[in-house]
């Protein structure tokens, strides 16, 4: 706040305590039964007011008493279907990775096979590397 508005808050503060002290007894009761009122009310209120989350449909307002009650669940499967897609997801990632390697491993042992290669080469520390070199 700036430097007036202060000025003019603390004046106005202390013009109300000073002509609050000048009421009469029965002013005084009133306004604390005022009050009050006041304040049961709004307990009231603050208590009956609850807040629950509904989903929008189109054509419906979320608040709307005449909502899709089968359209529930989805609200309450919000976390359940991304945790479901992710889990399947891993599973054909695991699935197609699995496949490339038995096409791969199918594809060394028809060279193998296909190739006129002494039985030497076969016992040969450098077929690995012939091997891995085909690969590429």
């Amino acid at each position: 706040m700036k430097t007036k508005e202060l000025d003019f808050a603390y004046k106005l503060r202390h013009a109300l305590d000073q002509s609050a002290s000048d009421l009469s007894p029965k002013t005084v009761e009133r306004l604390a039964s005022a009050r009050n009122i006041a304040l049961s009310h709004k307990k009231q209120e603050s208590a009956v007011h609850v807040v629950a989350p509904q989903a929008a449909f189109a054509g419906r307002s979320a608040g709307s008493s005449s909502s899709p009650k089968f359209f529930a669940w989805i609200s309450r499967a919000g976390l359940a279907i991304p945790l479901a897609a992710l889990v399947f997801g891993l599973m054909g990632i695991y699935q197609f990775e699995q496949r490339q390697q038995i096409i791969e491993s199918a594809a060394i042992d028809a060279e193998v096979l296909t190739d006129d290669l002494p039985i030497s080469a076969y016992l040969d520390n450098g077929f690995g590397a012939f091997l891995a070199k085909g690969e590429d």
